[in-house]
């Protein structure tokens, strides 16, 4: 399964100056994990988001879905569909999001 190279891009940009990440495929995409954890990620061209706790309260905004990549929903996580991220600054915002839940957790080595 093939991701949105372009949409990868965006991001190491968006991310470069903001925070240190790692890259890992994972998913037949790609994921980026902050202190070892992951905080997004690209499957096909939607972003995976690790929200937290606020999931449930996200779903009501367009183009965002649970994530259930496997069939059983994964909490703590949303979908962003790819129109709702065209722009950086919605992008960014998205990002932050996942970052923080991240950096919240124990850092893993």
């Amino acid at each position: 399964m093939a991701y949105d190279s372009v949409l990868a891009e965006r991001i190491e940009r968006l991310l470069s100056d903001d925070v240190q990440c790692s890259v890992k495929k994972m998913f037949g995409g790609v994921c980026y994990l902050v202190q070892g954890n992951m905080a997004c990620g690209i499957i096909r061209s939607d972003l995976i988001v690790r929200v937290g706790d606020e999931a449930r309260s996200l779903l009501h905004l367009p183009g965002v879905r649970e994530f259930d990549f496997t069939g059983r929903t994964m909490r703590n996580w949303v979908v962003v569909a790819a129109e709702v991220i065209a722009d950086d600054k919605a992008l960014q915002s998205w990002l932050r999001r996942g970052i923080n839940v991240a950096m919240s957790l124990p850092a893993k080595n």
